[in-house]
């Protein structure tokens, strides 16, 4: 007898999918994502498309840090009527005024807006007159485009209209202002100002902001308005730094805790426009300051503070015991007396950053045991005459966590023998150390299984056996930023075998590499980091400037679908001017990079680092930007279509 057949069993039924997960849910994982990992996952089903087009209109927080988007990229994705919006972080490369009135809301709080080379001072009229809320503001490269033009009444309806303001960072030059006027509209300033950066600006309208001009008929001794009453973080880059205006800001700003000063003379200054002995003994009048910073770059001529020697640090550090950073920058006359002053003196110093200092020996370091200091960031860099010693003694602080010794051309091996023992290291920089492949060895053990960025560019005797010296087939190293640029016995091999290791690198650097050729790019392409969860290379960095040996077939390789997740790249622009204009054509949300700029260094990357999700679908995010753009009629169906999403 026949056996009755029984109901018949859907095989979605034990496997529903995607597609049957309750919408709730779906929206309420998405509300915790970053746009593009949002739109990643839009492209995989139907269900995602539909929810991320709902929840598009109410993101607190709209942050496309890694692509310069279009306006009608972003008007479907700014969505007109969400009023939830807080934050908004967009590279404005492609935008200009006309976009003025849909990016900017009255409910937001926070502004990041970088390269907004083509938008005007209506930017800042707007910003005034509509966001009364906001609370934090970045600028950069404001009005740079020719034609563009930015007024300083532009920034009095700033500042007098962003009355909650807390943070302003303008990285632009600010000295496009008339002088006397750029003073004035300062003393409308919200007085909730506690954070003020600007990219350039003159000694002289520093000054001048600070001290406000007594009226035509005051006595001297009338009391004078507060200008920025409440700064607590003074970053400014500056022609020169003065006796004058160190005086001046130590003197009227009373709440200072972070003091960051740079500047790069095209010549050597005369006194009048120099910090002195006198004016370092100005700096923390108000006991407060936890972070000094003090800078002048040989960036564009060999200057250095001449005037100030150990005298000058002395009398400082008399003021300074509480101070927790400390970072001083071509102080040529300064010697190992003073630096051993720094370190005796500041009990509570963390981070202590020299840079160019000509006369700093071992001596500092060889009784730090001594003190209490318990140091988690050191840059000794361009200080020549330190030895391996220098950096045994600085072993000792076990909570090491960057270790920064480029151009330091004395330490060799023995040193890397002393940073294998910390622990806790997470950033060692060693460009054009004396170190070879058998000191890179010692790492191999102990730092590399912990270590997440290192750099040897310039180190001449390392060849290809540095990378076996490092990496050994062990894909649980944490390393993620390499620069192995400047190394003339690099060639494909060593990249071969770095390829073979498995490790999740995102940036690469190999610059000025004369053997590195297109072997090596077709090994990055083909790169698989995990055989279950990571396909094609792992790369959001690489690059390959001056590299002899790249040809034009490295550019077939440099086309998706390879590369999925690469944002920069740095190559030749003279190599054929044809396919490199062609590549970036291609991939229009990939930076190429053709004239030897260093690539993603910038002060946008330090905003908020570690806020964003660290998301990884790059490959899926490009799709849904653009639009599905040379994909089959099959794969079309399946990735989301901007049209389709907002109907």
């Amino acid at each position: 007898m026949a056996t009755p057949a029984g109901p018949s069993r859907d095989p979605d039924l034990g496997n529903p999918g995607l597609d049957h997960l309750p919408a709730a849910l779906v929206a309420t994982i998405m509300t915790k994502l970053d746009v593009p990992s949002v739109l990643s996952l839009a492209s995989t089903c139907k269900a995602f498309r539909s929810c991320a087009a709902h929840i598009l209109g109410f993101l607190s927080n709209f942050h496309l840090p890694d692509v310069s988007p279009s306006m009608d990229l972003l008007r479907p994705l700014l969505l007109p009527n969400n009023s939830c919006l807080r934050s908004v972080k967009v590279d404005c490369t492609r935008l200009d005024d006309s976009f003025l009135d849909f990016l900017i809301r009255p409910s937001l709080q926070e502004l990041y807006l970088r390269n907004c080379a083509d938008f005007s001072g209506k930017l800042l009229s707007q910003l005034g007159r509509s966001c009364k809320d906001l609370r934090f503001l970045y600028l950069s490269s404001l009005a740079e485009k020719r034609g563009r033009s930015v007024d300083v009444l532009h920034l009095e309806e700033l500042l007098s209209g962003c009355t909650h303001l807390e943070t302003l960072i303008l990285m632009f030059d600010a000295s496009i202002f008339l002088r006397h006027n750029f003073a004035r509209v300062w003393a409308l300033a919200s007085s909730k100002l506690k954070s003020l950066e600007i990219g350039y600006i003159s000694s002289v309208m520093v000054t001048e902001l600070l001290s406000p001009a007594v009226g035509p008929h005051q006595s001297p001794n009338h009391p004078r308005p507060s200008i920025l009453p409440n700064i607590e973080k003074l970053c400014l880059s500056v022609d020169y730094i003065t006796d004058t205006m160190v005086s001046t800001i130590s003197r009227n700003l009373t709440s200072l805790t972070h003091l960051d000063l740079r500047d790069s003379p095209i010549m050597e200054p005369r006194t009048a426009f120099d910090l002195t002995n006198n004016g370092l003994q100005q700096i923390n009048a108000h006991g407060k300051l936890k972070h000094l910073c003090l800078i002048r770059s040989q960036e564009i001529a060999p200057t250095y503070f001449k005037r100030v020697n150990d005298l000058g640090i002395l009398l400082m550090a008399d003021k300074c015991s509480a101070m927790e950073s400390i970072c001083l920058g071509g102080f040529c006359q300064v010697t190992d007396t003073g630096y051993k002053t720094i370190l005796h003196s500041c009990s509570k110093l963390y981070k202590l950053r020299v840079y160019h200092g000509t006369h700093l020996t071992d001596l500092v370091f060889h009784d730090i045991t001594a003190t209490s200091l318990s140091l988690t960031h050191v840059s000794l860099r361009w200080c020549n005459l330190l030895t391996n010693l220098a950096v045994s003694c600085l072993a000792s602080n076990k909570d090491l966590t960057m270790l920064d010794l480029r151009d330091c051309r004395n330490l060799g091996d023995e040193a890397l023998r002393a940073i294998n023992t910390l622990p806790k290291l997470k950033t060692l920089l060693l460009d054009g150390c004396d170190i070879s492949d058998v000191g890179l060895s010692y790492l191999k053990k102990g730092l590399m299984k912990s270590l997440v960025s290192l750099s040897v560019r310039g180190c001449k005797r390392l060849t290809d056996r540095c990378i076996s010296s490092l990496f050994d087939r062990n894909s649980n190293l944490e390393l993620r930023e390499l620069d192995l640029s400047n190394l003339p016995n690099l060639s494909d091999a060593g990249v071969l075998l770095l390829a073979k290791s498995r490790i999740p690198i995102s940036e690469l650097r190999m610059r000025q590499c004369p053997h590195i050729g297109d072997t090596s790019v077709m090994a990055l392409a083909s790169m698989q980091v995990d055989e279950n969860l990571w396909r094609g290379s792992t790369l959001k960095l690489l690059d390959l400037y001056n590299c002899g040996g790249i040809t034009q077939l490295a550019f077939r390789w440099l086309k998706k679908p390879y590369f999925p997740r690469l944002r920069w790249l740095g190559v030749t622009g003279s190599l054929n001017r044809d396919i490199v204009d062609a590549l970036a054509r291609s991939r229009p949300y990939l930076h190429v990079v053709t004239r030897g700029e260093e690539l993603g260094a910038d002060q946008w990357d330090d905003l908020d680092s570690g806020y964003l999700q660290d998301y990884e679908e790059f490959d899926e995010f490009e799709e849904w930007l653009l639009g599905g753009e040379n994909m089959s009629e099959d794969e079309m169906e399946d990735v989301l279509d901007m049209e389709d999403l907002f109907e």
